[in-house]
């Protein structure tokens, strides 16, 4: 029987590329799945999809920055299966700005989705998954562990997300509880970037994935795959691509040779 058969999953951002790509390979794998997203209608037709390649799914139309919606989440999610095994933090959004345009408004909304929403939604899976000894999975940046030019207050929040993964593996790992932190680089998307109008006026590669990183772009699917396995053998963080490690250790070392990484690599 496959590690994942019959456990349950709670995955936010669900109805959309990376969190799509974990709720199909989820449901491959014989698991059962709650799915969070903001649209209703995309939702509802991704788990009518899913339910027909036979699939045990819910789909709960929220939104994770509010406080009142992640309980209604975490309520009809605990109803519906009785436990939880997962939770993956996969709701976010990127930016494009540069830094001297902003306010503190820009990073406060990149920060409620990106950061805070993880919090509120591992406090409320927080007992159920240190009684099933589950996961808790992250779904950061190569940006939580090095910033680059033009993301805004991107690389903020997710930075924030890789201190809050710290912290719990340090505190609730002794519990029983599992963390992963993921840092991807960009991810392939069926669409276009959506980034494109944040970047006019910006340089050129600010409209590209990831910020104009020279990397090319992560199959999501495949991504998923590596994600589940990481945390069947419960490891603290999975980075993808695997050399980035290089950059980001040369990074702590030095910080101007960091600088002068980043601008050759983005």
């Amino acid at each position: 029987m496959h590690y994942w058969q019959d456990k349950v999953a709670l995955v936010t951002g669900a109805s959309s590329g990376l969190g799509a790509a974990l709720a199909e390979t989820l449901v491959e794998k014989g698991a059962k799945v709650a799915l969070a997203a903001r649209g209703q209608d995309r939702l509802h037709r991704f788990a009518d999809a899913l339910r027909q390649r036979g699939g045990d799914v819910l789909p709960v139309a929220a939104d994770v920055t509010s406080q009142a919606d992640v309980e209604r989440l975490f309520e009809q999610s605990g109803q519906h299966f009785g436990r939880l095994d997962l939770l993956v933090n996969c709701a976010g959004k990127s930016a494009r700005a540069e830094l001297r345009q902003l306010d503190a408004d820009h990073f406060d909304e990149l920060m409620e989705l990106n950061f805070l929403a993880a919090v509120r939604c591992t406090q409320a899976a927080m007992p159920h998954l240190i009684q099933s000894r589950g996961h808790v999975v992250h779904i950061g940046s190569l940006s939580s562990k090095v910033a680059t030019r033009y993301l805004g207050g991107y690389p903020a929040s997710k930075f924030a997300l890789a201190a809050y993964a710290q912290q719990l593996r340090l505190e609730l790992g002794p519990a029983g509880l599992h963390v992963l932190l993921v840092c991807p680089g960009p991810i392939a998307r069926e669409q276009c970037d959506p980034y494109d109008a944040a970047s006019a006026g910006l340089p050129e590669s600010a409209s590209r994935p990831g910020g104009g990183a020279r990397i090319s772009a992560i199959d999501p699917h495949l991504l998923a795959r590596r994600i589940l396995d990481a945390c069947r053998r419960r490891k603290a963080e999975l980075i993808v691509p695997g050399r980035a490690r290089l950059l980001f250790a040369l990074a702590q070392l030095s910080p101007r040779l960091g600088d002068w990484l980043v601008r050759r690599m983005t």
